[in-house]
């Protein structure tokens, strides 16, 4: 019998995850550790299906704490995806307190339940906004709180794994932009405004944004971590973006295909929608509204994040979704989202 613990489980990554070990690799458990239950949650697909599988079991606690909970059955696999992410919406020091204090509670735990590997969701934010292209062997200039502490994190894995080189295996992921059903996130937003015709170029429309397909993400973290056992590496870094990461054009032409519509995007000076962006966050951010046009988010949107999933391509991965297939297979399963 194999079973997991995937930290952050009532999340987005963690709940495809969970369900693709019980579908696809036959685990008998899986424990969602997480500070929010799966019914907190405010997106319904999540929370539909996790009911179809007996086999995932909600655990609540709070990885910033001392972790005191212990199954009654032996772990096989720890996934690490606890983490403060969203950017904006938190202090600098809130991203450094979860995810590095998370991290040294996890790995610690681990240690207590004699688990020997590890798979931890690092981001491509430790690169840095950047249009030059970036592999595995770039070197990591991080220029958010949320990039340095993830970054940070990465270190307290490797840590752990180097105290029993020879028996334990690591394998760190840096995703892109995770998208999907019940996201809720970035690419859900634009699939809003590519269907309701309010989206608009900001600079330039060639700018490339590496994404992920969170189904895709779950299979390569797992081929990645059964490649490890016919090697001799017992740590293994990579990213994980689509071959190459789409534009933004890209990703809204490819929606409106899927939603069936012609796609007619106007343009408008970044220039001026940042001076229109911080008007509007000078009057929510006191009231508590949040907003899809924040600073932050406007400039994300003219900066390439061209990562490319170099280890991936060297050792013969075969994707399994290309961009429009993705996002078919996510109007199949959650056609509210896209009505």
């Amino acid at each position: 019998m194999k079973n997991a613990v995937i930290f952050g489980g009532a999340g987005f990554i963690g709940f495809f995850f969970s369900r693709y070990l019980v579908e696809e690799h036959d685990f008998s458990c899986v424990y969602l550790f997480d500070c929010d239950s799966m019914s907190e949650k405010k997106l319904s697909f999540r929370k539909k299906v996790i009911k179809t599988y007996p086999q995932i079991v909600m655990v609540e606690g709070d990885v910033r704490q001392y972790i005191d909970w212990y199954p009654d059955t032996s772990i096989e696999l720890i996934a690490n995806f606890a983490a403060v992410h969203r950017e904006p919406g938190h202090e600098g020091h809130e991203y450094y307190q979860t995810n590095l204090l998370g991290a040294e509670n996890i790995c610690n735990w681990a240690d207590k339940v004699n688990c020997q590997k590890i798979i931890f969701s690092s981001s491509i934010a430790p690169y840095g906004p950047s249009e030059d292209e970036r592999n595995e062997s770039s070197l990591p200039v991080p220029t958010t709180a949320y990039g340095g502490s993830k970054l940070a994190a990465e270190k307290i894995h490797q840590i752990w794994q180097a105290k029993d080189f020879d028996n334990r295996q690591l394998v760190i992921v840096r995703p892109g932009v995770v998208f999907g059903p019940g996201e809720g996130g970035n690419v859900s937003r634009l699939i809003k405004a590519v269907r309701n015709r309010y989206f608009f170029y900001t600079g330039n429309q060639k700018t490339r944004k590496a994404g992920v397909y969170v189904k895709e993400l779950c299979h390569a973290m797992c081929w990645v971590l059964d490649s490890e056992k016919s090697k001799t590496d017992k740590v293994t870094l990579f990213n994980m973006t689509m071959n190459p990461g789409p534009s933004i054009e890209e990703y809204v032409e490819t929606i409106a295909k899927v939603v069936g519509i012609k796609a007619r995007v106007p343009k408008v000076p970044v220039s001026l929608l940042l001076v229109a962006s911080y008007i509007i966050d000078l009057f929510a951010r006191p009231l508590g509204i949040d907003h899809p046009f924040s600073p932050v988010r406007i400039k994300k949107l003219t900066r390439s994040n061209n990562i490319l999933p170099t280890y991936l391509c060297d050792n013969g991965y075969k994707y399994r979704y290309t961009l429009e297939e993705a996002l078919i297979d996510w109007k199949n399963d959650c056609p509210e989202e896209w009505s």
